[in-house]
This record gives structure tokens, C-alpha cells and sequence, in this order.
């Protein structure tokens, strides 16, 4: 009971470190405790115990023996040619619009690239992040394509070789004074014949994608259509090793709601979302960005993921079509998001995309905290003093409990040097000393968990306020005064890590110094550890911890003045 603060520093530090490496084990990383990342397998094989000769076409169906939910799928082995291991699927067509440029693969129409020309590299600022791609030890791939077709045929799929229905002579980046710019690819194979046309329209991160799917052959042909996104395992570029946000796919129907399915989870073959719907979406998210395959709206659909090959998984949709007679077409539409994790964008597009913006069991709070951010930034018209004002907003509005916890640490404060006198006085009888202390505490009105309760109940919304500033995209790239040109970086020169951990000792040698020697000491550590790993955390919410320390020592230092004052008047008057 001696002990408040550190208390109150374990739960939040530990409360941090859990949350960290909770986020660590969703993608697949090693814990920060300790752990190897799960190592990749060898392709599953088909039922007859041969390899499958191409894992990156899905099966026609999936085979799903629980109703709602649903495991991957190995399915039956389609022919084609095996996933290739490295970059380069052959000629692509640049298809841009002002705000996203895509490289599409004239080998299935695969989107192999897409370039974001909004937002800068991180890691190499003089070019545009380039979120979807295809190279070497990065593979971020949207497919699409047809599966159904009788033993021994194919179907067009994403391996299936296309033809750009203008020649190829055709401008497909926006010109000006136009609308939208369009790509149409053909394929024909199986007696099936594919006309994909892609249109992006000016200002916007979605590609509008319509197939038309024409029955050439002379029998009846049942296709089924499906989307899917491929990545490997690996983390963004750049990802810090003190924070950790996740990384993978995502499944969301009306149903079940917003559902993770961790690379990991896959690769184990333990991987659980819905299995069919007529509604939701399939996507991969990573740190302020995100990837989705979205279907029409009430039109059946299944959902599937898989490993395809060591460290490469798919998620995607399958949508069965009508029975196509000879001469017969169909034509489906559907989207594909390639942008930023902008809400106000998300929530405009299709229903639970807003929640790609990952706060886990935080959400309730956060969203609310991150309304409140946009509309103190649309006063200040800058996201840095945006986070200093919520941060003076949030802590004000918390300000009784704080008050309450102050009050009571002052308490501590004035009776430490009897506490201490009197650990001298009963050395090691403990019960004597409890004794004693439960005795002190009643006489002075004194409640030793006062100090700790009122900010326990706050944590909650504190760390919902960390994740906001961790995860919102517009911190990237946004400045804030002199060297703080990103609040998504670390500070450049460490000065606010540095004032923040002045800040932190400030604190401590405002609370009441634990009588025993050993838990001071780690008292002034705690500073310490803190402001070392705060020299790599975005300085955005270095920033909010900055101020956050600074308010709280104001108020601090005002509560136990009165308390004092109040105190010493007493003594006068007996």
C-alpha cells in the first residue's frame, strides 16, 4: 500500500506491452517475449498426394462443413502453371487517374502495382509509396479471374494471357478535362470469353471493374468468378520494432462483422471467417493502408483464404454465375480499393471499411476520440496543435478523477517522512508495521488506493487515444512547427522524447517516494526506459504524451499546493 505509483506504472506499462505484442503475434511476428515467426511449409498437395499444379487459382467451390464459418480450403487441383517465385509476370499497362497509378499485367490483368502519388516512401522520400507490387521478397498482387471449367479445360483466369482491347494504342491515364481513364483486356479460353474493363475515375482510390463473360463454346458453361488479393507474410517496409500494428486479411460480412485472419492462422490451417453471404468484402490491411475486393451488393458469395505458396496467402471471394447457354453472356461489376485508411473515404464506399482502421477492443472509444481530432484539426488546420488541444480536452474532461487521484497522493506525500520513520522503527515485523500503517491512514483519512483507482479507470481511454494517433493516416506526412515535418516519424533530433522524459522525473519527484530504496530507484528508472523507447515512436504521440505529462503536472503541482496550504493553515489555527 506504500507503493501507488508504482502500481499504477506497472499496469500502464504492462497494459502497453501486452497491447504491443498482442499486435506482434496477430501478424506473425515473433512475441516480444520471445518466439520464432512460424516457419513457412511446403504447397499442400492435391487430394491424390501430387503437388497442385497452379495454388494460386482457387478451387471452384469451397468446401466448408461448418454454416457461418469457414476454414481455407484445399479443393480440387485446377491445371495451369505454377505461381512464379520472383517479380516480372511480363508487359503491364500503366492505368492512372491524379491520385493512383496501377500496373496491369497483360497475364490475367493482374493489378502486380499501385503507386499512391499522395504519400511519400517513408524510407525513401523522393518517390511515391508503392503499396501493391510485385519483386523479389515483396509480393502484394489483386487477381481476379474465372474457375469451373470441365476437366481438362480452363477457364480466363489471373495466369491466362490477355489482349488490350484497343490495340493498346489508346491513352489510359487521365487526361485533362476528363472524368475517368479506362483499360479493357480480353481473354478467351475454354469456350469462355473474358472482356475486363477497368475505370478509374478522377480523385478516387476505388477501380470500378466490370466483367463480361460471353458462353462461346457449344454447351453450357456454369463459371464461377472470383477475387482475390495475394501477399506474402512479411511486414511493411519499415515497421518499427517498438510498435507493432497488424498486418493481413480481413473478411467482413453484416453477420459476423469485421474478422482478422492472421498469416499465421493460415499457415496453420486454423484460420476461421464466414464462409458465404450475399454482402461483405475481403481485404489486407498493414499500417495506414488497405487493400479490398468489394462485390455488388446482395449477390451470393463465398468467402475463402489459402496458403498458395511458402510465405504467400490469398483471400478472396468466389461469386457462382447463372448457367450460360451457347452464345449466351452475363456481365458482373464489382470494386477494388487501393488506398489510404481515410474513414471519412472508407465509410462513404461500402459498410464495416471504416473499421479497417484498426483499433481491436479499443474501437468504441477511439472512434469517437478520432471524430473529435478531425474537428479540432478543422479549427487549427494543423495536426499537431489538433493533438495538443484533444489532448487538453480529454485530460480536462477527466479532470475530477485526476483531482481525486492528486488529492490523494499529496496525502502520501506529506505522511512519507512518518512512514519512513516508522519502517525504521519495526525493521522486519511486518505485522507490526501494517499495523501501524493501517492506523496512520485512518487518522490522516487517508485512502492507499486513492491515488491508483481513479487513473486505472482512465487508462482505457488513454491507450483508445494512443492507438487513434497511431493508427490515423493523416499523421503522415503532416507537419507540425520547425523540425517536426512528419508526426507519423520519430523526431529527427529527439528533442521531444527527450523533454518528455524531463517531464516523466518531474512526476516522480512530485508523487510520494516509496520508503523502500530499491522501488525509489526504479521509480527514477522508469523515466528512463520510457524516453529511450520513445526515441522511435512516431512523434505525434510522442507529442500527446508530451502534453499529457505537462498538463497533469499542472494540475499536480496546484492540488497538493491548496492541499498544502490548506494543511498548514490548520496547523495555525490548533
Amino acid at each position: 500500500m506504500q507503493t501507488q505509483r508504482m502500481i499504477l506504472w506497472i499496469v500502464f506499462s504492462m497494459s502497453l506491452l501486452f497491447l504491443w505484442d498482442a499486435w506482434q503475434k496477430h501478424q506473425g511476428h515473433p512475441s516480444l517475449f520471445g518466439g520464432a515467426v512460424p516457419q513457412a511449409t511446403a504447397p499442400a498437395a492435391s487430394g491424390n498426394g501430387e503437388p497442385r499444379t497452379d495454388a494460386s487459382i482457387p478451387p471452384s467451390s469451397v468446401a466448408t462443413p461448418e454454416a457461418g464459418r469457414a476454414a481455407s480450403a484445399a479443393g480440387q487441383p485446377v491445371p495451369g502453371t505454377a505461381e512464379p517465385a520472383a517479380a516480372g509476370s511480363g508487359q503491364s499497362i500503366r492505368l492512372a487517374n491524379d491520385v493512383l497509378a496501377l500496373d496491369v499485367s497483360v497475364v490475367g490483368g493482374q493489378i502486380e502495382r499501385a503507386e499512391l502519388l499522395s504519400y511519400r516512401d517513408l524510407n525513401d522520400r523522393e518517390h511515391n509509396l508503392t503499396l501493391l507490387k510485385n519483386q523479389p521478397g515483396a509480393r502484394y498482387l489483386a487477381q481476379s479471374g474465372l474457375v469451373g471449367a470441365p476437366n481438362g479445360a480452363a477457364y480466363p483466369n489471373h495466369r491466362t494471357p490477355m489482349t488490350p482491347v484497343d490495340g493498346g494504342t489508346a491513352p489510359h491515364v487521365l487526361a485533362q478535362g476528363s472524368d475517368a481513364a479506362t483499360l479493357s483486356l480480353a481473354a478467351e479460353s475454354g469456350g469462355v470469353r473474358l472482356v475486363r474493363t477497368y475505370t478509374l475515375a478522377r480523385g478516387a482510390y476505388v477501380v470500378q471493374v466490370k466483367d463480361e463473360i460471353t458462353n462461346v463454346g457449344t454447351t453450357p458453361a456454369r463459371p464461377v468468378l472470383y477475387m482475390q488479393l495475394t501477399r506474402d507474410g512479411n511486414s511493411p517496409p519499415g515497421e518499427s520494432k517498438f510498435y507493432s500494428t497488424y498486418t493481413g486479411p480481413v473478411v467482413y460480412t453484416d453477420a459476423d462483422k469485421f474478422q482478422k485472419v492472421a498469416f499465421s492462422d493460415i499457415e496453420k490451417g486454423k484460420a476461421t471467417h464466414s464462409a458465404s453471404a450475399d454482402n461483405g468484402w475481403v481485404g489486407i490491411i498493414q499500417h495506414y493502408f488497405v487493400s479490398a475486393w468489394i462485390p455488388a451488393a446482395k449477390v451470393n458469395r463465398e468467402f475463402y483464404t489459402r496458403k498458395v505458396d511458402a510465405n504467400l496467402y490469398s483471400v478472396g471471394i468466389k461469386e457462382p454465375l447463372a448457367e450460360l447457354a451457347p452464345q449466351a453472356g452475363t456481365t458482373v461489376e464489382s470494386r477494388l480499393l487501393v488506398g489510404p485508411q481515410d474513414q471519412r473515404m472508407l465509410e462513404s464506399i461500402a459498410p464495416g471499411l471504416d473499421l479497417t482502421v484498426d483499433y481491436g477492443w479499443l474501437t468504441a472509444i477511439a472512434q469517437p476520440i478520432h471524430w473529435l481530432l478531425q474537428k479540432l484539426h478543422g479549427l487549427v488546420g494543423n495536426w499537431g496543435w489538433a493533438i495538443v488541444l484533444l489532448t487538453i480536452v480529454v485530460k480536462t474532461i477527466f479532470f475530477p478523477l485526476q483531482a481525486a487521484s492528486y488529492r490523494s497522493m499529496a496525502r502520501m506525500k506529506a505522511v512519507t517522512p512518518r512512514l519512513t520513520a516508522m519502517r525504521e522503527r519495526y525493521g522486519n515485523d511486518r505485522v507490526r508495521m501494517n499495523q501501524a500503517m493501517m492506523e496512520l491512514y485512518k487518522t490522516e483519512k487517508i485512502n492507499p488506493l486513492g491515488g491508483c483507482l481513479p487513473i486505472v479507470v482512465q487508462i482505457p481511454v488513454f491507450i483508445a487515444l494512443y492507438w487513434v494517433l497511431l493508427a490515423s493516416v493523416e499523421m503522415r506526412d503532416a507537419p507540425w512547427i520547425g523540425w517536426i515535418h512528419d508526426l507519423a516519424a520519430p523526431d529527427p533530433f529527439y528533442i521531444l522524447p527527450l523533454v518528455m522524459a524531463g517531464t516523466m522525473f518531474i512526476q516522480v519527484k512530485l508523487n510520494p517516494t516509496p520508503p523502500d530504496p530499491m522501488q525509489a530507484k526504479m521509480m527514477m528508472i522508469m523515466p528512463l526506459v520510457f524516453s529511450v523507447m520513445f526515441f522511435f515512436f512516431p512523434s505525434g504521440l510522442v507529442l500527446y504524451w508530451l502534453v499529457n505529462n505537462i498538463y497533469s503536472i499542472a494540475q499536480q503541482w496546484v492540488i497538493t499546493r491548496k492541499i498544502t496550504q490548506g494543511t498548514a493553515a490548520a496547523k495555525a489555527k490548533g
